[in-house]
């Protein structure tokens, strides 16, 4: 979703994700694709396997994110992981671990959410009270200082905290423990488009499961609103018959 400039310093290594003149599609400087018309950069596209279904495509995105985690921790079949928050990110980020690790629990506070996460070995717990403490690695994506804390307090000496969400949280941290502790802390964003969806096609993942709702193009105002609720994990927007029509044409010519 970042389109980089192409010619500074961060560009050069590849990092385009840090280029500081960056636009965001559909967040900064671009259209997103509910737009009449979308623009971005070749780079930026990326050519969808005919196996893959449009349900599967869609969470290209999120699991990328979520892949980010392996380009960046080498984790061990036998590395104990847990996941904080059983939001999309999050069930996203434990199906991820569970490729590399024989030991992913998610911990959440909507049962029916974790219901959903329950694939590839994956254990689920309602509290942090639940999981033992001493975890090789940590994933915070609950978006809270609570969730921020609590992961702190999960993870064993000289394991890693992965920050997946970005916390605005009010007042101070307490982030003594990651210091006595020697914590390894990463902070972890974007990922790859291209092994995301390689992913997808390998793992099959059940990402149907996380989709909550469907409008046509024409109650996108709805779908947004749904979408915005609590508790809402992935909802859909699909072109009308009459929009695909126009778009195959517009190809065509």
């Amino acid at each position: 979703i970042n389109a980089a400039c192409g010619l500074c310093g961060w560009c050069a290594q590849g990092m385009g994700r840090h280029c500081p003149n960056r636009t965001v599609l559909g967040i900064q400087g671009l259209d997103g694709c509910l737009a009449e018309r979308c623009a971005a950069p070749t780079a930026n596209l990326h050519a969808v396997a005919d196996d893959l279904s449009d349900d599967e495509a869609v969470f290209a995105e999120p699991l990328a994110a979520a892949h980010e985690i392996l380009e960046q921790v080498v984790v061990a079949e036998s590395a104990r992981c847990v996941v904080m928050g059983d939001g999309k990110l999050g069930i996203l980020c434990a199906w991820v671990l569970s490729t590399a690790s024989r030991d992913v629990t998610l911990v959440g506070r909507h049962e029916r959410k974790l219901a959903r996460a329950r694939w590839g070995g994956v254990k689920t717990a309602l509290s942090p009270g639940e999981v033992r403490p001493g975890a090789d690695l940590v994933v915070e994506a609950t978006g809270t200082g609570q969730g921020l804390m609590q992961s702190l307090n999960l993870v064993r000496p000289r394991g890693t905290l992965v920050l997946k969400s970005t916390v605005a949280a009010q007042g101070e941290l307490n982030l003594a423990a990651a210091v006595v502790n020697e914590v390894t802390v990463v902070g972890s964003r974007c990922g790859p488009f291209d092994r995301a969806l390689k992913a997808l096609r390998a793992f099959r993942f059940p990402v149907g499961r996380l989709i909550d709702g469907r409008y046509r193009l024409e109650d996108a105002e709805a779908a947004l609103a749904r979408a915005g609720e609590r508790g809402v994990l992935k909802v859909l927007v699909e072109p009308s018959v009459s929009t695909r029509r126009d778009a195959q044409r517009s190809g065509e010519s």
